[in-house]
C-alpha cells in the first residue's frame, strides 16, 4: 500500500471539525476505497484551542494559513474559511504550489471560479467543490458524470436550509416573517446578520455553479437575478396553498430559445411535486435531463457531517485522479474547457414565467374588467382569479389572480398600469409561479 496522502485543513469550524471526526472514524473504510490513507497533517484556525481540541499529537497545529500552503510536504489542501478574500489567497498560492484543492467555497467560486480554474489547469492540478453546493447531496458529481449523457433542460433547487426554515415555519404557524428569522437565529439555522440567506445571495452563488456545469458555460454569477423572501407574508403562503401550492424560494437555471435562465426566487409550486414537500432546514435539487427525465436529489444541504461527507468524498477522488493525466480527469465544469460556450444569460425581463398576483381594489362594479383589459393589452391571460371577502375600510376587497406564461416585462409593465389605476389601493403583490413538469 502507498504511503497515506497528506492533507492540510485550513479552518477547523462546523465544516472542519465535521471533516476531520468522519474522517478519522472511517479512516479503515475510506483507505480500502482510495487505495491509500488519507490524514490530516496540519490544521490552520484562529482559535488555536478549538484546533488542538480536535487534533491528535502528530498533527502540527498553527494560525497561520500561508504555513500550511508552503509547507512542501502537503498534498492537498482542504479550504473550509469561506469568504473571497483571504480564502481566494490561499487558494491560489496552494495552486502554484502544484497543490490539489478541495473548498466548500460556494462565494468563492461563484465569483471567481473562472479564474481559479484556469489557474489550476495551467498547474495540472484538482479544484473540487461537491461541499460548495447543497452540503451533503452529491449533486456536482451528479451533474458532472452520472448525467453526462444528457442535454439537461433545467435544474430547480431548495438550496438554502435557512430559508427553506423560515418558510415552512410561517406555513405550519401561521407567522409572519420576524419572529420565524429570529426564532431560526435562536436554533442557530441562521446566522447574526442572515442578509446571504434571506436574501437569496447563497442560494444564487450555488445556482450560478450548477448552472455552469449543466450548460457548459463559465460562471457568471454577476448575471443572476436574485429576489429573497423578505417580502413574503403569511397571508400569501395560505392563499398559494388554498389554490394548491406551497411557495418554496428556488434557484432555477433553465435552457431557453434565446440563452439561459439564472434566477433566484420565491416561486409558486404545485404541493403535488416532490420538491415542494420538502420542509425544514432540508435540500433538494431537482434536473431535468433529455435521456433520464426529471431526476430529484434530497438531504442535508448544511451541517457538520453531511458537508464533511462531501469534503471527504472529494479528498478520496483528488487521491484517486492525482496521478491521472490532467487529461484523462473530469473536468472541472464537465465540458472540456477549450469547449464552453458562450450562450448569454438572459435578463430577467427576457423570462417567461406564469404569476400569482394579490391586489386590492375598491370593491365596485367594472374594477375586474378594467384590470382585465390592461392584463390582456400586456399579452397576458388569466389562468385564474379568486375575489376574497371585503376588507371593511370604504369596502376594499382583495383579488388574487393567476396568469399564463408571459414575459416578465409584460407582468412589469401591467402591474406599473394596475397600480396606477385609482381603484387598486397599494402594490400589487407578485410571485412568480413554477409548475416544473416541462
Amino acid at each position: 500500500m502507498m504511503k497515506p496522502i497528506k492533507v492540510g485543513l485550513l479552518g477547523i469550524g462546523t465544516v472542519g471539525g465535521g471533516t476531520y471526526t468522519v474522517l478519522k472514524r472511517n479512516q479503515e473504510e475510506i483507505t480500502r476505497r482510495a487505495g491509500r490513507g488519507i490524514v490530516v497533517s496540519m490544521i490552520a484556525d484562529r482559535d488555536l484551542d478549538r484546533a488542538r481540541s480536535f487534533a491528535d499529537s502528530d498533527v502540527v497545529v498553527t494560525d497561520n494559513a500561508q504555513d500550511v500552503v508552503s509547507n512542501p510536504e502537503i498534498d492537498i489542501i482542504v479550504e473550509l474559511i469561506g469568504g473571497t478574500t483571504i480564502a481566494k489567497d490561499l487558494i491560489l498560492g496552494a495552486i502554484a504550489q502544484g497543490k490539489h484543492v478541495v473548498t466548500a467555497n460556494k462565494a468563492l467560486l461563484a465569483n471567481h471560479g473562472t479564474e481559479i480554474f484556469a489557474a489550476a489547469r495551467e498547474k495540472g492540478v484538482i479544484v473540487a467543490f461537491e461541499a460548495a453546493v447543497a452540503g451533503g447531496i452529491p449533486i456536482i458529481k451528479a451533474l458532472r458524470e452520472s448525467l453526462t449523457a444528457n442535454r439537461i433542460e433545467w435544474i430547480a433547487g431548495i438550496i438554502n436550509g435557512t430559508a427553506n426554515f423560515i418558510l415552512s415555519e410561517m406555513r405550519e404557524k401561521s407567522l409572519p416573517f420576524a419572529p420565524v428569522l429570529e426564532q431560526a437565529q435562536k436554533l442557530g439555522y441562521a446566522e447574526a446578520d442572515p442578509t446571504y440567506d434571506i436574501e437569496g445571495i447563497d442560494a444564487a452563488h450555488k445556482i450560478t455553479i450548477m448552472s455552469a456545469i449543466a450548460f457548459g458555460t463559465p460562471v457568471q454569477f454577476d448575471k443572476a437575478y436574485i429576489e429573497g423572501i423578505t417580502k413574503l407574508t403569511q397571508e400569501d403562503i395560505s392563499y398559494a396553498e388554498e389554490l394548491g401550492y406551497r411557495i418554496k424560494l428556488l434557484g432555477i437555471t433553465r435552457r431557453a430559445a434565446k440563452g439561459i435562465e439564472l434566477r433566484v426566487h420565491p416561486a409558486l409550486i404545485p404541493e403535488r411535486r416532490l420538491i415542494a414537500n420538502v420542509e425544514g432546514v432540508m435540500n433538494a435539487v431537482v434536473v431535468k435531463g433529455d435521456a433520464v427525465g426529471a431526476t430529484l436529489y434530497y438531504g442535508a444541504g448544511a451541517g457538520a457531517e453531511p458537508t464533511a461527507s462531501s469534503v471527504i468524498a472529494d479528498l478520496v477522488d483528488v487521491t484517486r485522479m492525482q496521478t491521472a493525466d490532467p487529461m484523462h480527469r473530469v473536468p472541472t465544469l464537465s465540458f472540456q474547457p477549450d469547449l464552453l460556450s458562450d450562450t448569454p444569460i438572459l435578463s430577467m425581463k427576457e423570462v417567461e414565467t406564469a404569476c400569482y398576483l394579490r391586489l386590492q381594489v375598491v370593491d365596485k362594479p367594472g374594477v375586474l374588467a378594467e384590470i382585465t383589459r390592461i392584463l390582456a393589452d400586456c399579452d397576458i391571460s388569466i389562468s385564474a382569479v379568486v375575489q376574497k371577502e371585503s376588507v371593511g375600510e370604504g369596502d376594499l376587497v382583495k383579488v388574487i389572480m393567476l396568469t399564463h406564461k408571459t414575459a416578465e416585462k409584460n407582468t412589469n409593465a401591467a402591474i406599473q398600469k394596475i397600480e396606477a389605476l385609482p381603484v387598486v389601493t397599494g402594490q400589487v403583490t407578485r410571485i412568480r409561479i413554477e409548475e416544473l413538469n416541462d
